[in-house]
């Protein structure tokens, strides 16, 4: 028993420091946590992407990616043109008039604008398969039965802990933005974490 418990601890850790880095993932998740908007569905999607993902990379999916090398470009091309589309938008957000401001028009507003903005954030991202398929996967897959049951159980649930303390911690921080410069200053903050990732996705595409 302490065996699978110190197995899914060393899961949760690697998981969670992969998944807490400031990424656009992230950053969409604390936008519509500020918000209050569709929260739950942003949250469980992410947490449910990342729980298919990282039981396939542990169960030996992960060959999949070797195997069919054009998935990585289509990937990091998609994810470059919607990061370079959202942040374009947030630009436009952020210079647009303070009497304007709504927070209506800054984050998804309809179950399935929810669902496709995360779904796109998650899908279209190469790293996300790096992190979880891959990594993840790859030290999962050296585990035998039910300890490599506990490790997949111990990175996902990371995974979860973290999306859901992000999503409905981001409340607490939601008086701050009553004000409207506010949104203004994070759409602009977001607009360059946006344009840095697909930067740099473009960069190792195209280097």
């Amino acid at each position: 028993m302490f065996q699978l418990i110190n197995v899914f601890a060393t899961a949760f850790v690697l998981a969670l420091g992969l998944i807490m880095a400031i990424g656009a993932q992230n950053a969409h998740v604390l936008r519509q946590g500020i918000a209050g908007h569709y929260v739950g569905v942003t949250v469980a999607l992410c947490a449910f992407y990342d729980t298919v993902l990282m039981t396939a990379g542990v169960f030996g999916f992960g060959w999949l990616l070797t195997q069919i090398p054009s998935l990585d470009s289509i990937a990091r091309l998609g994810g470059a043109a919607f990061l370079l589309w959202y942040g374009w938008r947030c630009v436009v957000s952020a210079l647009a008039p303070v009497s304007e401001v709504k927070v209506e028009s800054r984050v998804a507003s309809s179950w399935l604008s929810a669902v496709a903005t995360v779904s796109a954030f998650t899908l279209l991202n190469p790293h996300v398969y790096l992190d979880t398929v891959v990594l993840v996967g790859s030290i999962g897959g050296q585990y035998q039965d039910s300890e490599r049951v506990a490790f997949a159980v111990g990175a996902f649930s990371a995974s979860w802990v973290w999306f859901l303390c992000l999503g409905y911690g981001a409340r607490l921080i939601r008086p701050w933005f009553e004000n409207p410069r506010a949104w203004q200053i994070l759409d602009g903050l977001i607009a360059m974490v946006m344009f840095a990732i697909a930067g740099a996705l473009l960069w190792e595409q195209f280097s």
